[in-house]
């Protein structure tokens, strides 16, 4: 019985490709390692979306040809994913280990690739842009048991000036509300309480397939799955946060009142530089809104310092609106020059310094208002989703708040031994920069 072993980087996207990929081969008989060196062969699903990505998808591709001419002289190497579509030929022309080379959208046909290779024992390449089949694929999840991830849709139509995503991922392409609702009930059979619901671009849904948003729509059905308590939306573009889905938000107690929303930057000049389809009042509207009629919403953002053209004034402007708002949670990147993207060819491209300068003072001005924010919880009791244990008597989780891997987390104090995956009242008393500190006060929500 041959062995598959999965290297899976890059978003939650590319991850649940991934984990479509192990239930495929899983299915047709194949067995999961957790090490390469004993694996038949080893798949390495790769992301590209900025330099650094590319370095670590490469690295790992190296890793494993180290791998098969040294340890495991059998093994044959899959990659496949945003770094296989986008430089496919080059892959196959300076890594000669290689065996097969997939898009990011063949991964659905993964046996088909092995059988062909095992048929002609020479290098297989396909990262045409194909139809992603809408039966429901088999899954293997590769996250705790308690929350998984469901994708809703495929690509993206927006074509923002600094990313390569729609060149990667073709154009946008919402699933059909019937697969989702399905993918949805499988996950909650197999324990999962929470429900991060992702795409590119999550507040889009529907306008390709049904010429509507409908979003809405998909969070009502997907609340109505026994066992599905909480669920949790990724990226909701601000130009498309709409007020069907402002009220879902307002009325539906399984839908964490955590709004995760890209801006990018609050400049109008950068925002249009960025082909971003917003501004600053449109955004400025949008957060009072939110907070204005959802109460305990959390708005978290990710910001780009150093974009092209970007002038003093301006990254200013943008340290005051972080300043005057006090965003929840962000994310802040310098900006990262990518071929095959028009602002690559942009003029006024800013020094690498400057970008580290400036993307310092804004980590730093984000790092005191967060420990401001975290103060204000002090005394404050949340629901928390325990995940590990740390210490004896401590254990760490997240509230509604925080979204796994890239938000704090909650480190509770508990006498008794606390169940993983379950959900404890926390009341909070004591707050770092980026994390809480609480104690139980009563046992299973």
């Amino acid at each position: 019985m041959k062995k598959i072993y999965m290297h899976s980087l890059g978003c939650s996207k590319n991850l649940v490709d991934s984990e479509h990929m192990i239930g495929i081969l899983k299915k047709k008989g194949f067995k999961t390692t957790d090490y390469a060196d004993k694996a038949d062969y080893i798949i390495i699903n790769t992301c590209s979306f900025i330099s650094d990505a590319q370095q670590e998808s490469v690295d790992a591709i190296i890793s494993a040809a180290e791998i098969k001419n040294d340890a495991n002289k059998d093994a044959k190497i899959i990659v496949t994913g945003c770094l296989a579509q986008r430089f496919g030929d080059e892959l196959a022309k300076e890594i000669p280990e290689v065996d097969i080379i997939v898009g990011t959208s063949g991964f659905e046909k993964i046996d088909e690739y092995i059988e062909k290779y095992e048929a002609s024992k020479s290098l297989v390449v396909d990262t045409s842009m194909q139809s992603l089949d809408e039966e429901n694929l088999p899954r293997n999840t590769l996250t705790e048991s308690w929350y998984a991830y469901l994708k809703i849709a495929e690509g993206c139509s927006n074509n923002c000036t600094y990313c390569v995503i729609p060149r990667l991922r073709g154009p946008y392409k919402s699933r059909r509300i019937e697969k989702i609702v399905e993918d949805a009930k499988d996950l909650a059979s197999q324990g999962a309480k929470e429900i991060i619901i992702i795409a590119q671009d999550t507040s889009k849904y529907g306008l390709d397939l049904y010429g509507e948003r409908k979003l809405h729509e998909v969070i009502q059905r997907v609340s109505e799955i026994e066992g599905v308590e909480w669920i949790r939306i990724h990226y909701l573009y601000p130009e498309d946060i709409y007020d069907e889905l402002i009220n879902e938000f307002k009325q539906n107690n399984k839908l964490l009142k955590y709004f995760d929303i890209p801006l990018q930057h609050i400049n109008d000049r950068i925002l249009k530089r960025m082909h971003r389809n917003t501004n600053k009042k449109q955004i400025v509207d949008l957060i009072n809104k939110i907070r204005t009629e959802v109460e305990g919403a959390v708005i978290r953002t990710s910001l780009i310092t150093g974009f092209p053209g970007e002038t003093q004034d301006e990254h200013e402007e943008l340290m005051k609106f972080l300043q005057e708002y006090k965003l929840d949670r962000v994310g802040i990147f310098k900006y990262s020059r990518e071929e095959d993207t028009p602002a690559y060819k942009l003029p006024e491209q800013i020094d690498e310094e400057v970008k580290e300068e400036r993307h310092n003072e804004l980590m730093e001005l984000q790092l005191g208002i967060s420990y401001e924010n975290n103060l204000a919880k002090i005394g404050n009791t949340y629901d928390v989703l325990i995940e590990e244990k740390d210490v004896e008597n401590i254990w760490v989780g997240r509230t509604y708040m925080d979204s796994i891997d890239i938000d704090g987390c909650v480190y509770v104090t508990s006498d008794e031994n606390l169940e993983l995956g379950s959900i404890y009242k926390v009341k909070i008393n004591d707050a770092l920069e980026y994390d809480l500190m609480g104690d139980v006060i009563n046992e299973l929500v």
